[in-house]
């Protein structure tokens, strides 16, 4: 979510108010702004955690795409799109825990 603030008696006591602006500055900021200022310092003191997290999710995406031939949703609605994808993501473990362990394997699991 995005909060604009503005501080009207600063902007009246400020010098710079002629050159600024005509009214009242709003500045706009998220809300969570800093969440994500913390994991931006935390990215950028290790920046070899980036390159793995891509290397690590790439690859799902990419097979639901191109080898699942999930292109794009064909729902409509943030609901329909939810259950649609999660569809998709069960179908790609699936077919994943067959790839590494069988199909022996994942029902000996699934028994478990």
């Amino acid at each position: 979510m995005k909060v604009d603030s503005a501080n009207r008696d600063a902007c009246k006591a400020c010098a710079l108010r002629s050159h600024c602006t005509r009214s009242f500055r709003r500045v706009s900021h998220l809300e969570n702004e800093a969440v994500l200022d913390r994991m931006a310092a935390r990215l950028a003191a290790r920046t070899e955690m980036l390159d793995y997290r891509r290397n690590s999710v790439e690859h799902p995406f990419s097979t639901i795409k191109q080898r699942m031939g999930q292109g794009t949703f064909l729902m409509c609605r943030l609901e329909n799109v939810r259950g649609e994808f999660s569809l998709t993501a069960l179908a790609y473990n699936i077919r994943r825990a067959i790839t590494l362990v069988g199909v022996p394997g994942l029902i000996a699991a699934s028994r478990a």
